[in-house]
């Protein structure tokens, strides 16, 4: 399995399991099932709902000595209503307590946009708390508090730009070991992954498939379908891998980590065995010529003018 390493020789599973959208009742078993069939690497979330299912799952695999803790990456992601630095290390704990760890191999931003506490969704302005009430430099700095104690070994944020990634480490100290962002052909956010290469930063795509199973609501009636793409569906075909396989190595391929999601054992072996798919050089140019700068979570559903969230503001202009 291809690796990304990281400054104090730790190794992140460059292909892992997404767990968002995973049913209760249906979580935990891909989770086992994924972990028998060589994943090593849990992308998880509080804001998923099904941490402690997960937790309960790893706890059953640990006791049948299917796998040891130190040979899993298990991430985690801090979710919107807990940036104050009062919320940081309790909702850290919290998760810890509901996936039955004493660590994670890694603890993200979620998002760099701040609700109301205990508000999951917001309804109205009311719900969102401005920036510059609750800085993310000061949200950060609690992130690398967490660190020092022992509860993470590495941290980092999702979804932030360049400029946003800059600002942490010019006004937060450091800067973030990882970005997971949304990442594919259609989106493939060339300059900043070259501007993480520069800095040391590692990417993790999330949606590397095109999140066909996302929310209908946050699905336009013109979208295009990644996995229906005929240059990819093409090389599918000539290269004897599936459309999915295709999609994974091209992101394997540029150095990142991906996390598709599924609960069917079936597609979870597919989706692995992707790293041993070879795509050529040709393969990969013609594949780049597929940029569309297409988000498929485009960041409206955070628009709150009065309080500064809008794509324009969360996107810095990137694409």
């Amino acid at each position: 399995m291809q690796t990304l390493r990281f400054a104090n020789g730790d190794e992140m599973p460059a292909l892992g399991l997404g767990t968002w959208k995973a049913d209760p009742g249906e979580v935990g078993r891909a989770v086992q099932a994924a972990v028998r069939l060589g994943y090593r690497h849990l992308d998880c979330a509080k804001i998923y709902g099904n941490e402690a299912e997960i937790g309960a799952a790893l706890a059953e695999l640990f006791a049948a000595g299917d796998v040891r803790r130190e040979a899993l990456w298990i991430t985690s992601k801090l979710w919107n209503d807990s940036h104050h630095p009062d919320h940081v290390l309790p909702t850290l704990q919290r998760t810890l307590q509901d996936l039955q760890l004493d660590y994670l191999d890694l603890y993200l931003i979620h998002w760099p946009v701040a609700f109301r506490h205990g508000v999951l969704y917001p309804e109205k302005t009311e719900d969102t708390v401005p920036l510059s009430q609750v800085p993310l430099v000061a949200t950060w700095q609690k992130l690398q508090e967490a660190q020092h104690m022992g509860l993470v070994r590495h941290i980092g944020v999702a979804n932030f730009t360049t400029q946003k990634l800059q600002h942490l480490a010019d006004e937060g100290g450091r800067l973030p070991e990882v970005n997971q962002l949304e990442l594919h052909p259609y989106l493939q956010q060339q300059p900043m992954l070259d501007y993480c290469r520069l800095q040391g930063v590692h990417l993790t795509g999330y949606a590397p498939l095109g999140s066909a199973g996302r929310p209908e609501h946050l699905k336009p009636a013109d979208e295009p379908v990644l996995l229906a793409d005929p240059t990819i569906l093409e090389i599918a075909q000539r290269v004897g891998a599936t459309p999915a396989q295709v999609l994974l190595q091209w992101g394997l391929s540029r150095g990142v980590s991906v996390i598709p999601k599924s609960v069917r054992p079936e597609r979870l072996a597919e989706n692995l065995a992707a790293t041993a798919v070879e795509l050529s050089a040709e393969d990969l140019q013609r594949i780049a010529g597929l940029e569309r700068h297409r988000r498929y979570f485009s960041g409206q559903f955070w628009t709150y003018p009065e309080h500064q969230y809008t794509p324009e503001t969360l996107w810095d202009g990137e694409c």
